[in-house]
């Protein structure tokens, strides 16, 4: 047990190489951009004249630099940092109460020795809750580990170790796992990251060539200039195929876990059973003010523990129509409302 417990404890020390990769890098890059570029190499450069006669077409965009990079720099770099903080320490939500088998349910449940019995006891509870999807088999999904009843799209984290609402993957590089709670805000790390990476390649290239057929002095700031724009346009051509395929799973509402093995509904698998359309995808992770979109501010719709259906408009679908009994507050009379089909079974799930 010791052995073991030292093990996860190494484990999540280790966990956070990633991040502190990360955020290395970026730190050298602040280094790197605001005093080796603009404030030791092109202040200096500045005061000596010696770039009055280049053309340099970014002045015209920016202005007087190098004042005006760096204040454009910062802002990437603020939202980035701000996005890529939310990213990392929004926790991941997990399914109420209400999902969970009460201490009356687990007593009687693990008391019970029949099989057939244990599965009509969780049915019994299952009829009480808004879910929809079911495990390959037909069977209605349940996590042993956490003794909770899980919500349509949610799954269990190995790494987390809990079920997470919504849940759609578990990334590393942010040592977090990605879902309902903090979606909008790795999505806005992605954005803002090619954004950063982007204005360094674009601004940095010039003098990356001065620096190249010798127009600037040789110094510290050539090498890190040099290396400023490989790590930059690398970083930017990663983020982009990253970006581009979580745009489509926004667009077409779909987690990655749902990209590779189709939600199952009673009627069967569908990948596109959550899609309502691409305006209200975005709605779903966004929200309905559009002002704060861009900004890392919680603002998705709905709560994860039940979403509309393609297959069901607002006025047919009893999640909608129902919404306001699974709130917290609802009484148990209440939530039997919306029944289950009492034949299906139960399938117990890591």
């Amino acid at each position: 047990m010791a052995l073991s417990g030292a093990l996860k404890r190494c484990q999540r020390i280790f966990s956070w190489v990633p991040v502190m990769i990360i955020t290395s890098v970026v730190l050298w890059s602040y280094y790197a951009y605001v005093f080796e570029l603009c404030l030791f190499t092109l202040r200096n450069t500045l005061e000596k004249g010696k770039l009055s006669s280049l053309d340099i077409s970014l002045e015209k965009v920016f202005g007087e630099f190098p004042m005006a990079y760096l204040l454009v720099f910062h802002v990437c770099f603020v939202m980035f940092s701000w996005t890529y903080w939310k990213s990392i320490f929004t926790p991941p939500s997990s399914p109420s109460k209400k999902f969970h088998l009460s201490y009356t349910d687990k007593e009687r449940y693990g008391k019970e020795e029949r099989p057939d019995v244990q599965r009509q006891i969780l049915v019994e509870i299952a009829r009480k809750l808004p879910v929809f999807t079911r495990a390959p088999s037909g069977a209605i999904r349940f996590c042993d580990h956490c003794q909770v009843i899980k919500p349509d799209r949610c799954h269990h984290c190995s790494a987390c170790e809990r079920c997470v609402l919504k849940m759609d993957h578990h990334c590393p590089w942010v040592n977090n796992c990605v879902g309902f709670s903090n979606y909008k805000f790795f999505l806005l790390f992605l954005t803002y990251s090619m954004l950063y990476c982007i204005f360094i390649a674009a601004t940095v290239f010039r003098y990356f060539l001065m620096f190249w057929v010798g127009k600037l002095p040789n110094g510290p700031a050539k090498f890190h200039v040099l290396f400023l724009l490989f790590v930059a346009l690398m970083f930017f051509v990663s983020l982009m195929f990253l970006f581009a395929y979580h745009c489509w799973l926004v667009a077409k509402n779909r987690s990655t876990l749902e990209a590779f093995t189709a939600p199952v509904f009673l009627s069967g698998p569908d990948r596109s059973g959550f899609d309502i359309g691409v305006r209200r995808n975005l709605e779903q992770v966004f929200g309905e003010e559009r002002r704060l979109w861009l900004i890392p501010v919680f603002s998705s719709l709905g709560d994860a523990h039940f979403f509309p259906l393609r297959s069901q408009n607002e006025s047919q679908n009893p999640l909608l129509a129902n919404e306001g009994q699974w709130q917290e507050g609802g009484s148990d009379a209440e939530n039997t409302t919306l029944q289950r089909d009492p034949s299906v079974t139960i399938e117990m799930e890591p």
